[in-house]
């Protein structure tokens, strides 16, 4: 917000002081044009000049035509208002009716209509929206800090989840409240938005990196969202569980690391055999338990699934912290 304040001040004066130099009337309507251009990311910025200019054009011609029949009466503004706002509406070009009026209201108050003038105005416009272009392409300050702090922040919380779910393998009496789940959700929900940002402001070859990233997260956190569910189904302790907890615990270090491991994928290969091995359930209760154990694993197996689908295991060549960041 603060960088986007400096823009903004950048852009009026730059603007006030070339409308000035230009000899436009009232060279501070400028200011206000360039005001309205300036936003937070290039595409945006690029998209809704373009919509104030070519409203800004439509509304001038109707303006103009209202003028010419009618006259300058302070009525004929409120018709401009009634005919052209829906017709600029209808153009696709919303974001330009303040555009609009503001050149339309320049003409009204010169009470005079002639090439001249209009020509002034399309001049204004230029130097008004040009000015605020200028300003957002020049620089957008980068995230890509931003985005690795919170990156960190949902391997962290990852972590501690799986190491809740460890605990409560190896307990099924443990109770835990599940806060870092919405905290991961949070956390990841904020990624995504500030990656759609980072795209949003590199115009000619945009990074989805980071959007690749937070969208394999959100897809994990589906994942380990089900695997909470059949948790609270293990309600007796197995060995099967210890087995499983294991595997939990390991997967909590290996969250941390920039890169994918393998090494829990190669140790849920291993239970799976050895659970092929073991004796039948002896009871109901140890078969629904067993069961869920079961389904536990596979929910965990697409859960490794959904990280190789974005990124390839670790190799000895290095890589970057936005390369290597959804691998895991």
């Amino acid at each position: 917000m603060g960088f986007r304040i400096i823009k903004t001040a950048a852009a009026t004066l730059l603007s006030v002081l070339l409308a000035a130099a230009a000899g436009i009337p009232n060279a501070q309507s400028a200011g206000l044009l360039a005001i309205l251009g300036v936003e937070v990311t290039r595409k945006r910025s690029l998209r809704t000049i373009t919509a104030r200019f070519v409203a800004s054009l439509v509304g001038l011609l109707i303006g103009c035509g209202l003028f010419e029949i009618f006259g300058f009466e302070y009525w004929v503004l409120g018709l401009f208002v009634l005919l052209g706002f829906p017709l600029i509406v209808r153009s696709g070009f919303k974001e330009g009716i303040v555009t609009s009026s503001v050149i339309v209201f320049r003409v009204f108050g010169q009470a005079e209509l002639n090439l001249g003038i209009i020509l002034q105005q399309v001049e204004l416009l230029i130097i008004g929206l040009g000015s605020a272009g200028l300003c957002n392409l020049i620089y957008m300050p980068k995230s890509d800090q931003m985005m690795y702090g919170i990156r960190k922040e949902v391997d962290g919380l990852f972590s501690v989840i799986f190491r809740q779910f460890s605990q409560s393998l190896r307990d099924p009496q443990y109770v835990w409240d599940g806060k870092e789940l919405i905290q991961a959700g949070g956390a990841i929900q904020r990624g995504l938005s500030a990656a759609a940002r980072e795209m949003e402001n590199s115009v000619i070859h945009p990074d989805e990196a980071w959007n690749v990233y937070f969208y394999m997260r959100k897809e994990q956190l589906e994942s380990i969202q089900n695997m909470l569910q059949l948790l609270s189904q293990v309600y007796q302790h197995l060995p099967h569980g210890k087995m499983v907890a294991e595997l939990f615990e390991q997967l909590s270090q290996d969250v941390l690391n920039e890169g994918y491991t393998g090494r829990t994928e190669s140790l849920l290969t291993d239970l799976e055999e050895s659970f092929k091995e073991m004796s039948l359930p002896s009871s109901r209760e140890e078969f629904e338990v067993r069961s869920a154990i079961l389904q536990l694993c596979r929910e965990l197996a697409l859960y490794l699934k959904i990280a190789k689908q974005y990124k390839a295991p670790i190799t000895s060549g290095r890589q970057t912290s936005a390369e290597t960041a959804g691998s895991r």
